[in-house]
């Protein structure tokens, strides 16, 4: 299927998307949330795409958050306030996701990549949720999913100055776990995803229903949820040729079963 905001493509068991608005520097809107939404419900209908990458197109940006000639006119409805939301489908997505972040990414385009699972960001990229300078707060996952990832304290100085954080520093506080040149951006998330893509891809699904649900329970309440999941990939033919491709001595041909 073609999209008119976004390119969707596959090489191997990894699928791609790319948001494709560079003349607006990636915002989002209406449509691209749609398109979104769509190509996500479609990758977790396709048992061969074993991990995901999402990136912007050109040099300049990943996404600079909604676009205001649409958000202007919908802030004051929450129903079409929900029609630019892309966290959501981007969360629901059951194989690990990768956001190569290759420049800025701010707003909703921040609030988007911190729905994925990993993210790796070229040297020139800057993040910030400035909702505060519009006299708004983020709405779409941002104030729920930073703390968890940067801590309370960091977290709190991003979304109350409005704060403007560079690669480096965004690496230095574990937003972004890998900063390399642009150039070598895509190779790196490729090789991130084709490394995840060669694995089982039950045990790459429970990993991370494991890590989300966790974070949401107590200790004694995860550690319970581990062991069910743990228990239940021994019943796997996964684990089975796991077992079987060791003591063969020979790579495991894993179908997701």
């Amino acid at each position: 299927m073609s999209y008119e905001t976004l390119v969707y493509q596959k090489t191997g068991a990894v699928g791609m998307i790319t948001i494709n608005r560079p003349a607006a520097d990636n915002a989002i809107n209406i449509r691209l949330a749609a398109e979104l939404s769509d190509v996500c419900t479609q990758i977790n209908h396709e048992e061969e795409t074993k991990a995901v990458i999402i990136a912007g197109a050109g040099d300049k940006a990943f996404s600079v958050g909604a676009d205001m000639n649409e958000f202007s006119a919908t802030v004051g409805n929450k129903q079409e306030i929900r029609l630019l939301s892309v966290a959501a489908p981007v969360a629901g997505l059951r194989s690990p996701v990768i956001a190569a972040i290759n420049g800025d990414a701010l707003g909703l385009g921040l609030e988007l990549a911190l729905a994925c699972d990993l993210r790796v960001a070229a040297e020139t990229a800057h993040f910030a949720l400035a909702h505060v300078a519009s006299g708004l707060i983020p709405w779409d996952g941002g104030t729920q999913r930073l703390p968890r990832l940067v801590g309370r304290g960091k977290a709190m100085e991003m979304l109350l100055t409005g704060e403007l954080v560079d690669a480096a520093e965004a690496c230095r506080i574990g937003l972004v776990g890998k900063v390399v040149g642009r150039e070598d951006l895509i190779p790196l998330a490729m090789d991130m995803a084709q490394a995840m893509a060669s694995k089982a891809s039950l045990a790459l699904m429970y990993a991370k229903e494991a890590i989300h649900d966790g974070l949401d329970l107590t200790l004694e309440q995860g550690l319970r949820l581990e062991a069910d999941l743990y228990f239940l990939l021994q019943t796997t033919e996964d684990r089975t040729e796991g077992i079987r491709s060791f003591l063969g001595k020979r790579p495991p041909g894993f179908k997701g079963k």
